[in-house]
Parts: C-alpha cells; sequence; structure tokens
C-alpha cells in the first residue's frame, strides 16, 4: 500500500533541515549545482504541506548525468528513472530515510523559473497561499491514498494562479535572488 498524503500545519524546523541538507548538497556537488533552492510548500512560511521537502538543483544541462547523478547518489539519493517529466530527473532518498523530493533542472529553464516564481509569488501573496493550502487538505483527504490523483487535483488552481504571478513578476521586475545554498 502506497503511504498516505497528510498535510500538516507549517513545521518552522523545514527551513533548518532545508539548509542542513543543501549545504550536504553544495558540498558534493560543488560547482555543478549553480543553484539550489528550497522549492514547494514547505518553502512557503506558515503554510500546511506535506511534511516532504522539495529540493530544486539548477544544472548546466542534464545530459550528460553522471556530474550530478554519481556525488548525489553517494550521499544516498537515489534516480527514479521512472520520472515522466524529462524537464527535470528527480531522485529520492534511500529506502527508510527521511523523504526528500529533488528535482534537477536545467537553470534558465522554463520548469526551472516556474518553481521559484510560484514560491516567491506565494510567500508574497498569503491570501492566495491560505486558498491553495485549503484546497490541499481538502485533496489530500479526498485523495488519502493516491497521490499522482491528489498531485493532479492541484494544477487548474496553480494554472488558475500563474497568470496573476506572471503579472507580479512583470510589476515588480522578478528575477529569481540568490540560490538559497
Amino acid at each position: 500500500m502506497a503511504d498516505q498524503i497528510e498535510v500538516v500545519p507549517y513545521d518552522p524546523e523545514w527551513p533548518n533541515e532545508f539548509h542542513r541538507l543543501g549545504s550536504k548538497l553544495r558540498a558534493a556537488l560543488r560547482e555543478v549545482a549553480i543553484r539550489i533552492d528550497h522549492i514547494g510548500s514547505t518553502a512557503i512560511a506558515n503554510m500546511k504541506a506535506k511534511p516532504i521537502l522539495d529540493i530544486q538543483i539548477s544544472v548546466a544541462a542534464l545530459e550528460p548525468m553522471m556530474p550530478y547523478k554519481s556525488p548525489l547518489e553517494s550521499i544516498g539519493f537515489n534516480w527514479r528513472q521512472d520520472n515522466p517529466d524529462l524537464t527535470k530527473r528527480y531522485f529520492r532518498e534511500a529506502s527508510g530515510e527521511r523523504r526528500f523530493h529533488i528535482h534537477v533542472r536545467k537553470v534558465g529553464s522554463w520548469t526551472e523559473q516556474f518553481s521559484l516564481l510560484f514560491r516567491d509569488y506565494m510567500r508574497m501573496h498569503p491570501a492566495d497561499a491560505a486558498d491553495y493550502a485549503v484546497l490541499k487538505e481538502q485533496l489530500a483527504m479526498q485523495h488519502r491514498n493516491h497521490r499522482e490523483a491528489y498531485v493532479d487535483a492541484k494544477g487548474p488552481f496553480i494554472w488558475k494562479l500563474m497568470p496573476s504571478a506572471t503579472l507580479w513578476a512583470q510589476e515588480i521586475g522578478w528575477e529569481p535572488g540568490p540560490t538559497d545554498i
């Protein structure tokens, strides 16, 4: 049976967990990682989330993989070949370890920028973040044992929000800030 989806209150320890792992990732990847960023709901203060940290590692190119795959494997992360999203390479923790999602994306790519813009927009727009948290709680109850259905059901909200995020980005001249690690 798949693990159940659970949305929990914000944990102020999440940024510290990110920094501990981010430092370990930086030490292993060195200059291969152009950016290492905390993304997703755990990166947004006071947002309810699944207690799984999402980390985005930006690299110069997705292929060849060895410059980042070997270092990630050396510190206990496993490449998930079955990930259908070809705009990233996806890694997970070793079995039995604290759950992390590692998303390796090409620096400057649309998907890399999308993740950073969504995070930054939500940080600056608490009403939208609160609406998203309520939706995630509802979807977690509705799709408790179906992770893919839960993820898919969040999509319409995210896509409805992105025009506002894009306009906000244009109004303030948004660019990704410095890397988190």
